[in-house]
């Protein structure tokens, strides 16, 4: 495994992380002070508002799980990856693409996030 599969497996693992503390945790362990994150439904800034944004997403698709959707490609501070969103061992609802550079310390300081398949 490269260190850009274990970014994106630590990113993944902080949206289906259940328990809110454990995840602000998360948070605050693979994500910048500063992280913006930005996709089609969302722009967000620092980690109190990224924590919130993962929260809600969490009570809007309870029961759902982020997946890796195929190869991590990545090179210096930036990975790209496809993700899905679905109930375990299905077909996905949701497909998207989401480019993160990393900071200094490898943190993620900056997601861009598109959605390739969504329920209409």
């Amino acid at each position: 495994m490269s260190d850009f599969d274990a970014v994106v497996d630590r990113y993944l693992a902080v949206w289906n992380e259940p328990d809110a503390a454990a995840r602000r945790a998360a948070i605050d362990d693979v994500f910048a002070a500063g992280i913006r994150y930005v996709d089609p439904l969302a722009a967000v800034e620092g980690r109190d508002a990224l924590d919130a944004l993962i929260g809600a997403a969490r009570q809007q698709f309870p029961g759902l799980t982020f997946a890796p959707g195929g190869p991590v490609d990545g090179h210096h501070d930036q990975v790209r990856f496809t993700w899905t969103l679905g109930p375990a061992g299905t077909d996905p609802l949701v497909v998207g693409f989401d480019v993160a550079e990393l900071d200094a310390d490898g943190r993620i300081r900056q997601v861009l996030g598109f959605i390739d398949k969504a329920p209409a």
